[in-house]
């Protein structure tokens, strides 16, 4: 089974990330890597010029000082801890936005995640829960880390990221936790990216300072935001401009990498794999009993074949699934894998 790393920073935002760049110094590289490489062929494919990813990253970042500064602190120092430069490691981490800034693909593509939001109404504990697959490049599933940070303005924080990244999928310790999905709708900007959304809006109070934060932000691209702690469960469909929320009441939310509501509209058409994730999720989520181990069922779910929610990594397709989350916000604990949800090894993160 796969492990998942976990490392411990604390401090100010600039030491925990010289922090985490030294202790993730050779995944930050091979994710660089990657990454680079990923985007170049990703263009080329679609036959258009290799993005410029220094004035990219570093635009940007510029936005990201004004709008988090602790944010722009911890990355910098990251980057440069791990010996990157700080404006091309941005356009890496926050590559699926980057990719919109630079072009929006012709085609549909069929990689992106499954995002499930319970409410208390539909759980056998009467306790809300979330979670998501997190579903991208197949080799990234090397770089993935859980983080717990402490610093020393704000609340502890636990995230389920790539090795230099920010959040991509976390819990606080006052139990709210966030996560996201990816959709593609035209109108990319220069902003802040969805990584350094979700940093910000895990050390808020509850989701829906959370959900206003990302609301107000300047983001780059569209992405699909949940937000849930111990007293609900909400999400926002985003592009660059506008917020679309919905809300779990009585019954389950789920979410793949489409556009769901009718006021916006995707830029390519919806992958077969995107419709068949979510139609499995939702049916199985039509119960009042759920629970963790509903959730990792569902997670591990292979009912579909390659456009199952549990995508393996010798299914020889260019996404898989890199990491897992279950969100217990009334427990104030974060269960996480590395890899599918059936091969990692499940660990609880909690304080």
């Amino acid at each position: 089974m796969l492990d998942l790393p976990c490392i411990e920073v604390a401090g100010t935002p600039a030491a925990m990330g010289e922090a985490i760049g030294e202790a993730l110094r050779a995944p930050i590289h091979a994710l660089s890597d990657r990454r680079t490489e990923a985007i170049r062929t990703y263009v080329a494919e679609r036959g258009l010029p290799e993005p410029d990813l220094a004035g990219l990253g570093g635009a940007c970042l510029d936005v990201l000082r004004g709008w988090h500064l602790a944010g722009w602190e911890e990355h910098v120092a990251t980057a440069r801890s791990a010996g990157l430069d700080p404006a091309v490691f941005y356009a890496l981490v926050q590559m699926t936005d980057v990719r919109d800034l630079a072009s929006l693909p012709a085609q549909a593509d069929a990689e992106g995640c499954t995002a499930v939001l319970v409410p208390s109404e539909a759980t056998a504990a009467g306790s809300p829960l979330a979670g998501q697959t997190w579903d991208l490049n197949a080799a990234d599933v090397d770089c993935v880390v859980a983080v717990k940070r402490t610093p020393d303005d704000g609340p502890s924080t636990w995230s389920v990221t790539v090795a230099g990244a920010p959040t991509l999928m976390g819990m606080n310790e006052h139990g709210l936790a966030v996560g996201t999905t990816n959709i593609k709708v035209a109108g990319a900007r220069t902003g802040v990216g969805y990584m350094s959304l979700l940093h910000r809006a895990v050390q808020c109070n509850d989701r829906r300072e959370a959900a206003a934060t990302i609301m107000q932000a300047p983001r780059i691209a569209a992405h699909t935001y949940w937000c849930v702690d111990d007293m609900g469960v909400l999400e926002l469909e985003c592009d660059a401009m506008q917020c679309t929320q919905r809300e779990g009441h009585s019954t389950a939310l789920s979410r793949t990498n489409h556009c769901l509501h009718a006021a916006r509209t995707d830029a390519e058409p919806a992958a077969e794999n995107s419709i068949k994730r979510l139609a499995t999720a939702t049916a199985a989520l039509d119960r009042s009993d759920n629970s963790i181990d509903t959730i990792r069922a569902l997670f591990a779910d292979r009912s579909e074949g390659i456009c199952s929610i549990n995508r393996r990594h010798d299914d020889g397709e260019p996404t898989a699934t890199n990491a897992c989350v279950i969100a217990d916000p009334s427990a104030r604990v974060l269960h996480a894998c590395r890899g599918e949800a059936d091969r990692g090894q499940w660990l609880t993160l909690g304080w």
